[in-house]
């Protein structure tokens, strides 16, 4: 299970995701946050299991706005 949901992470990066996808429109990142939340809850899928990993990368996603104040935030 780990490895379906990695791969799917891995998926989406490489080609549906807005910063790093073959769709972005600058080259760089546009995640306000370091690492982006996609990598984050990958690291953190690959660390805690699929449960843990998948609610601390929501979790994360759900504190993405233009507005947050503290830019890098690796995993606990």
């Amino acid at each position: 299970m780990r490895n379906f949901v990695v791969f799917l992470i891995n998926f989406y990066q490489k080609y549906l995701s807005l910063d790093t996808g073959m769709f972005s429109l600058k080259k760089g990142t546009t995640c306000v946050f370091y690492p982006t939340c996609s990598e984050y809850t990958k690291q953190a899928v690959l660390k805690y299991g699929v449960f843990k990993g998948v609610f601390l990368g929501a979790r994360r996603i759900l504190r993405c706005h233009p507005w947050q104040k503290n830019h890098i935030d690796p995993l606990p």
